[in-house]
């Protein structure tokens, strides 16, 4: 059976990132030009070559973002049900190192948290777990979907990676998307940052699209942690497999998430930084390779930054955040993830992308 390991073991990683450095101004002046821009148009895109043309490829961004997604931006929540992980990871505040209360939410607790993201509006919201088999496996996954359905319109999902049946199984309660990372796309950082756990198998989470994409979820989300490894040869190999699936799994919608390493508990600081300039090209250049991939911004970037790039290419975003379980009503002070940047309010957020002529949609799609 294939998957994208076979296509991501024909490439060399620092092959990659040289082919990017290499890439000239003529490069990207092609790539704003193609009429269908392909992979080495995206690496031009990334490149440092295409630093004096960001004005260029933010006015092409919003153009493009406006023409398939209109002035609107889908609002959605995360909802965090546990902290409680058997992975050590490096970066995570979860992680089985830290001696940390651990805490899992009952199903009174769960609605309790949904009534409260239910009365700001939301519609979409998305379900955050640890990686504990034990604990947080497909039978409680499942059991919060079937209690969650009746309330929301659309559930997605960022957990450990399951088998595809589970898939299958949690899609037939109700489950609407799927968000997993691969986190970096380096094999041997990959192993540097998670020593232990199942999470340590790189095959196994690398080739979870494609049990997804086998069982049928409905949207598949992707995505690199920046500041693990170079940040321009990750996102070409995010580009690379999110084009690997949409050509196997062409029924299936897809998004690209784009989040930095934030402060947490334990610390990690990050190897290759990544600025706000650099963010704000790659958003861009996601948009011009791929117009219909939804891009989607979260509450660890700084609220002059969010507000900025919800004109140039972001089409979903979150607002009053909470990265604990409880966070919202149950707990408020249980150990966070990760810390947020932009703690405005989901009232404060709907009110800017109003004034800047872009419509909040909380329903957008439903799955019956």
């Amino acid at each position: 059976m294939s998957s994208f390991k076979t296509v991501l073991d024909e490439y060399n990683w620092d092959l990659v990132l040289e082919s990017i450095q290499q890439k000239t101004a003529i490069d990207v002046e092609q790539a704003l030009s193609a009429a269908k821009p392909d992979l080495e148009d995206f690496k031009a895109l990334i490149s440092p070559a295409a630093k004096p043309y960001l004005e260029q490829m933010a006015i092409k961004s919003k153009l493009r973002t406006k023409k398939r997604f209109g002035n609107t931006m889908q609002m959605y929540a995360p909802m965090y049900l546990s902290n409680e992980c058997q992975n050590i990871c490096t970066y995570c505040g979860f992680s089985l190192t830290n001696k940390i209360p651990r805490r899992t939410l009952t199903d009174a607790e769960i609605l309790k948290e949904a009534e409260f993201l239910k009365n700001k509006g939301y519609q979409h919201i998305l379900l955050v777990t640890g990686e504990a088999n034990s604990t947080v496996g497909v039978d409680y996954l499942s059991n919060a979907i079937r209690l969650l359905k009746p309330h929301f319109a659309n559930i997605s999902i960022e957990v450990q990676p399951l088998d595809q049946d589970e898939y299958e199984r949690l899609d037939n309660d109700g489950l609407y998307a799927t968000l997993v990372y691969q986190e970096t796309y380096h094999r041997e950082t990959y192993k540097t940052h998670h020593p232990k756990g199942k999470k340590s198998n790189f095959d196994y989470r690398l080739e979870t699209p494609d049990r997804l994409g086998r069982a049928g979820i409905h949207k598949i989300g992707l995505g690199a942690l920046f500041g693990l490894e170079d940040w321009r040869a990750d996102s070409f190999f995010t580009a690379l497999h999110l084009k690997y699936l949409q050509k196997t799994y062409w029924k299936t919608k897809y998004s690209i998430s784009f989040p930095r390493l934030r402060p947490f508990s334990g610390g990690l600081e990050p190897k290759v930084e990544m600025t706000d300039p650099d963010l704000l090209q790659l958003i861009c250049a996601y948009r011009i390779l791929d117009e219909d991939v939804e891009l989607s911004i979260s509450t660890r970037e700084e609220e002059k930054f969010r507000d900025h790039i919800a004109h140039l290419g972001i089409t979903s975003m979150s607002a009053e955040s909470k990265t604990n379980p409880g966070g919202y009503v149950v707990e408020k002070q249980s150990l966070k993830q990760f810390e947020i940047s932009d703690e405005r309010s989901t009232e404060v957020i709907a009110e800017m992308l109003l004034k800047n002529g872009i419509e909040p949609v909380w329903k957008d799609w439903e799955k019956f």
